[in-house]
This record gives C-alpha cells, structure tokens and sequence, in this order.
C-alpha cells in the first residue's frame, strides 16, 4: 500500500480515535522510518532507536487530540520532530551515569543534538527523503525495467551515463529519456501530494 506522504489534516483528525487501526498504520507507515533514521544518526544503536520510534508513537497517541491545524506554529511533522527530539534527550538522560561506557555512549549521542542547530531543515530534509522514496515506489511499476534502471543508476546511485548506456545496451540519449520520464513521473506524484497537503 503506499501512503501518501503528506500527512493530510484529515487523517491527523482521525489518530485520536483509537478504533480506526487503518489511520495509525498508515501514519507509522509514513513516520516510522523518519523517526528510526532521525535516532540511528545520532548515534543510537537500533534497538535504541526502535526503542525512541515506541516512545514517540506512544508521546503522539497521548497527545494527538489536542493538536489543531495552525499554519502560524507549523506543520504537523515540526510537532512530531520536537517530540522525537525530546525524546532522544530523555533517553539520554535515563541512559547516562550507570557505567562510564554508557556514559561515553550517551555523551556521544548528546553531542548530536545541538538545540542551536536548524531542526526545521534537518526534518524537511528527512520528511523529502520519505517522499522520494514513497513516490518512487508508486512510480516503479508504470516503468520497464530498462527504463527504471536508467533513471535508478544515473540518478540515485551516480552512475555515468555512458556506462549505464553501455550496461543496459541502449545509446546515450535513451538513458536521458528515461531518466527524464521518471523524474517527470515522481515530480508530478510528489506535487499532487503536496497539492492535497493541508497543513
């Protein structure tokens, strides 16, 4: 299934309802892998990640009923960044002092998280990253592989387009092409995303 990206105001709505499993799976959908690689870049191991994605699912579903759509305080993943965050510090909080290891371990995971740094930058880059990766999973199958390949391996991977032309056995301008169609294609899903975003 794949879940647009944009948490829609609609869906937000529904999280509060405990009965509707459909709203919470899609929302862990989108949000589980940004909150895992939110943690494991600072330093946590993932089982400590994992464990921070729990406590920030938990943090949202004690707190989601009393969010409203404000476009002068953000949007809704700001909110849902700054728990993360505050539950990384907690964490590292908890985590310090029982031996000096977990000292050293959680002093290096509190060298990452700078309160001077531009927390909204960091989650619009991870928040596109997510999308990117939604979008293209969409986009995947309206392709030939040959296609898919071309626009994979020159545009994600960074490989040349002389050797993926060589590889797949097609000229040079077949790879711009498809690579164009495939860009064009994940532009226009990430756009109408973003058209339907309501916060």
């Amino acid at each position: 299934m794949y879940v647009n990206p944009e948490t829609r105001e609609s869906l937000i709505l529904r999280l509060p309802s405990a009965a509707d499993a459909h709203a919470w799976r899609e929302f862990v959908d989108l949000y589980e892998p940004l909150i895992l690689r939110f943690a494991r870049r600072r330093g946590l191991q993932e089982a400590d990640s994992r464990e921070i994605v729990q406590n920030v699912l938990m943090a949202v579903a004690k707190a989601v009923d009393r969010w409203q759509p404000d476009r002068e305080r953000g949007k809704f993943r700001a909110w849902l960044f700054r728990i993360a965050r505050n539950q990384l510090i907690n964490w590292i909080k908890k985590n310090t002092g029982s031996t000096p290891h977990e000292n050293a371990d959680a002093g290096h995971v509190a060298d990452r998280i700078d309160p001077s740094s531009d927390l909204a930058a960091e989650i619009e880059l991870e928040y596109r990253r997510e999308m990117f990766r939604l979008a293209a999973a969409q986009a995947r199958d309206s392709f030939s592989e040959n296609s898919w390949n071309a626009f994979w391996k020159t545009s994600v991977l960074g490989e040349s387009i002389e050797s993926v032309a060589e590889q797949l056995r097609l000229n040079t301008g077949a790879i711009y092409v498809a690579r164009s169609r495939v860009t064009a294609r994940i532009k226009a899903i990430v756009k109408q995303w973003e058209l339907n975003d309501a916060i």
